[in-house]
């Protein structure tokens, strides 16, 4: 959470320094999620298969130049999946997330890339009778690293649109190297407004 706190603190001072050429925005929409790597794609730990969630969130948009900028957020992100073996279980997993994106823009067009780090705020799994919490350490790991990539539209008059993806690259399953391959993996569509100057 130190971490997290830092990082936010550096995209402030980033924020503030330029200020000239910054606009805010809010986002939001529907995420459909998944668990990635070799233990989630076998039958090891059962069939995993999607689920729908949403995600939420706040973000700054610094220019760099005429067709690129850096564009920070802090988003509220529902992932998770369905996870059938002796079981039906339903994980719902609830981070906020940090991605620090890199667009490229062709007129309102615009491709984007970067990494991201999610910290747990809880979680959880059932199988409809049973319900278990997952924020325990023991049984998940509460910082998600990751990256994203995407593109979307932006008019001028500030609304937007997008689609993205985001990949985890840390294990979920906590432990030594016997643990499970488990990662986080979640398609979003969302629409937002850019505040400030076009």
């Amino acid at each position: 959470m130190k971490k997290l706190v830092l990082l936010l603190s550096l995209l402030a001072g980033i924020s503030a320094s330029a200020s000239a050429q910054v606009t805010f925005g809010v986002k939001a929409g529907p995420s459909y999620t998944n668990y990635t790597g070799p233990s989630a794609t076998g039958e090891t730990y059962g069939k995993v298969t999607y689920r729908i969630g949403f995600h939420a969130g706040v973000l700054a948009n610094l220019a760099v130049g005429d067709a690129v900028s850096i564009q920070p957020e802090v988003l509220y992100s529902q992932k998770g999946a369905k996870v059938a073996n002796n079981h039906d279980n339903r994980d719902r997993l609830n981070y906020i997330d940090v991605p620090i994106m890199v667009q490229y823009k062709i007129n309102g067009l615009f491709f984007e890339v970067g990494p991201q780090v999610g910290v747990l705020l809880n979680g959880k799994t059932t199988d409809g009778t049973v319900t278990l919490s997952l924020k325990d350490p023991k049984y998940i790991k509460t910082v998600d690293f990751g990256y994203a990539g995407g593109l979307g539209y932006k008019l001028k008059s500030g609304p937007m649109f997008g689609l993205r993806y985001n990949g985890g690259i840390t294990n979920l399953e906590p432990g030594d190297n016997d643990q499970p391959k488990v990662r986080n993996g979640a398609f979003q569509l969302y629409a937002g407004f850019m505040f400030g100057r076009k």
